[in-house]
């Protein structure tokens, strides 16, 4: 069978980032300019707090999105979500929330918070669709350009 978007939309696996992905991390981090940029120190940092959800999405040996966040108590926050050019639109980024969120509601989480650049209107939407709702803006929140974030919130049922 040909690889055409809905075989590649089921090609993915969605498993825990170890520290032998960064380099890869940061491939494709560099590729999403609308994601937070991060050291790679700080990405090992966080892959080593007890309350950290760090998520990537894996295709035939190849890294091509990740999620990394951290819960703290019963609310649960991500920090940066990216997938890599080509494999976007194909539910890469729908993965990674969907799992992040078994993983915060089974470590008892209620509520999930992010926050997204005012301009990136994709995101916003697509954070919608996974039942986030806006909950306010941040002036001047991010850096490079300076820009306002919208902060947005998923209430989990557990």
């Amino acid at each position: 069978m040909g690889v055409d978007g809905r075989a590649r939309r089921t090609a993915a696996m969605v498993r825990r980032f170890e520290a032998q992905d960064i380099e890869s991390l940061m491939d494709v981090g560099s590729e999403s300019p609308e994601a937070a940029k991060w050291s790679k120190e700080s990405y090992l940092q966080l892959s080593k707090d007890s309350g950290a959800v760090f998520l990537v999405t894996e295709e035939g040996g190849e890294l091509t999105g990740f999620l990394a966040g951290r819960l703290v108590g019963e609310q649960g926050e991500i920090f940066n979500l990216a997938v890599k050019q080509g494999h976007r639109r194909l539910g890469r980024g729908m993965a990674l929330i969907t799992q992040a969120n078994v993983e915060f509601e089974s470590r008892g989480v209620k509520n999930v918070y992010l926050e997204v650049r005012e301009s990136n209107t994709g995101a916003i939407a697509f954070y919608g669709r996974q039942a986030f709702t806006r909950t306010g803006r941040r002036k001047g929140y991010y850096r490079e350009p300076d820009e306002a974030a919208v902060t947005m919130e998923k209430k989990l049922s557990g």
